[in-house]
């Protein structure tokens, strides 16, 4: 049959060669599209919301795993520290497993998606550390942090305030809090290390403590 006779063929532009004509998406197409879409969707609905159910929307925090170097940048600036360790937010729990390696116990993590505490539990074991890290189904913002010496913070930059003033409120003076991606915007770090996305940001709660109280009293003079 002639190519020209068929009602579907498009001549193209003259001179125009026919890799360069883009191609029709077809039914095909069309079914492959929807149902790439629909696994997306599936993968979020089953794997990532399900912890974010019960949680204000202004205060979720989708799941973004750590790199190598955000996790090495994160245990340096907790290296020499003792202490009860805790990461808000574990995902798949491989910040709280450095932290236990590397001395700091005990070491545990808050996880509202019951997938990636499967995950973190599942590291912990293939890591011969099962029983001896845990991993929470708790909201962060209902746990009690007076007892924690070092805290680890990976979460979006609309949590850092009220998260701030939940930190001052609870940790001990002489806790550490280690932020990665993203710093808390009105506290100054102790230290910092690492570039662009790797950078971390550690505080000390006494400093920081110090450094509110005198904007407040500037404040009222």
């Amino acid at each position: 049959m002639d190519p020209a006779m068929d009602p579907g063929w498009d001549p193209g532009e003259p001179g125009e060669p026919s890799w360069a004509r883009p191609a029709a998406l077809g039914g095909r197409g069309l079914l492959a599209l929807a149902a790439a879409s629909a696994a997306v969707w599936a993968t979020w609905a089953v794997l990532l919301m399900p912890g974010f159910r019960r949680v204000p929307l202004r205060l979720q925090v989708p799941y973004q795993p750590s790199s190598p170097r955000q996790v090495a940048n994160t245990l340096a600036l907790l290296q020499g520290r003792a202490g009860k360790t805790v990461d808000l937010g574990s995902g798949d729990g491989r910040l709280v497993l450095e932290a236990y390696k590397q001395g700091l116990r005990p070491a545990l993590g808050y996880e509202l998606n019951p997938w990636l505490l499967c995950l973190a539990n599942f590291r912990a074991w293939r890591a011969g550390y099962h029983g001896k890290i845990s991993f929470l189904k708790k909201d962060l913002w209902k746990v009690n942090l007076s007892d924690c010496h070092n805290v680890i913070v990976f979460l979006a930059p609309s949590v850092k305030p009220p998260l701030a003033t939940k930190l001052l409120a609870e940790l001990p003076d002489d806790a550490r809090v280690v932020a990665g991606r993203y710093p808390f915007p009105s506290w100054s770090p102790s230290s910092t290390l690492g570039q662009g996305l790797d950078q971390v940001w550690a505080y000390d709660i006494k400093e920081v403590r110090r450094e509110v109280q005198g904007r407040a009293q500037q404040s009222q003079v």
